[in-house]
C-alpha cells in the first residue's frame, strides 16, 4: 500500500504529466502546480527539489503510464506477430482514448527538447528509444518463430510500423479526424501480411 507521500506525489506528478502533453515540460513550475493541486509551495518543494528534477520526474511517471497502457497489452499476447499487433494497437489505442490530455506526452517532449542538449532531453530519447527497442524485439521473435521473413532487418520493420502510428496520431492531432486510426491499423495489418512469405496473418 502507498503511503500518503507516495499518494501525493503520484498525484501531482499526474497533473504534471497532463499539463505537459498539453504545453509542454517547460511550463511546469513549482508555482503552478502549487496552484493547480491547491498544495503550497513548500510542500511541492519537498517532493521535487527543482524545476528540472521536476521535468524528470514527470517524464518517468509518463514513460510508466505509456508502460502500462501498451507495454503491458503487448506482452499479454503470445510473442511473434500477435504481439506485434498487439503493441501497435495497443499504442494507437492508447492515443485514441486520449490519455493524456494533449495527446502522446512523448510527441510533445521530444519535439519540445530536440534542439535542447542536456539531462530532460537525454531523458526523454531514453524513453523513447525504449519503446523503439521493445517493438523491434518483438519483430526479431516474431522472426525467430518463422512467422516473418528472417531476412529481413528488423530494425527497419519496426521503423516502418511504428511510422504508421506516428503518422495517424500527427494527422488526428492536426486534422481531428478520428479515421486516421483505422487507416493505420489497415496498413500495418498489409505491412504484416507482405512481410510474410506464404500464409496470411491472423491478426
Amino acid at each position: 500500500m502507498l503511503t500518503k507521500r507516495e499518494r501525493t506525489r503520484l498525484a501531482i506528478l499526474d497533473t504534471s504529466a497532463a499539463l505537459a502533453s498539453e504545453h509542454g515540460l517547460e511550463s511546469l513550475s513549482i508555482g503552478g502546480l502549487a496552484t493547480k493541486t491547491g498544495m503550497s509551495k513548500s510542500g511541492l518543494f519537498a517532493h521535487f527539489g527543482s524545476k528540472e528534477e521536476l521535468q524528470l520526474a514527470t517524464i518517468d511517471h509518463a514513460a510508466a503510464i505509456f508502460g502500462r497502457e501498451v507495454i503491458v497489452r503487448g506482452r499479454s499476447a503470445p510473442r511473434g506477430v500477435a504481439r506485434i499487433w498487439a503493441l501497435l494497437d495497443g499504442f494507437l489505442d492508447y492515443i485514441e482514448r486520449e490519455v493524456f490530455a494533449g495527446g502522446c506526452f512523448f510527441a510533445t517532449t521530444s519535439s519540445e527538447f530536440q534542439d535542447r542538449p542536456g539531462p530532460v532531453r537525454d531523458r526523454i530519447g531514453e524513453q523513447i528509444g525504449r519503446w523503439r527497442s521493445y517493438l523491434e524485439r518483438a519483430v526479431e521473435q516474431a522472426q525467430e518463430l518463422g512467422e516473418l521473413d528472417p531476412e529481413l532487418d528488423p530494425r527497419r520493420i519496426a521503423f516502418e510500423l511504428n511510422a504508421f502510428v506516428q503518422s495517424a496520431k500527427s494527422q488526428h492531432v492536426f486534422f481531428g479526424d478520428a479515421r486516421v486510426f483505422s487507416d493505420a491499423r489497415a496498413a500495418v495489418r498489409d505491412r504484416l501480411e507482405s512481410l510474410r512469405a506464404q500464409e496470411p496473418l491472423a491478426v
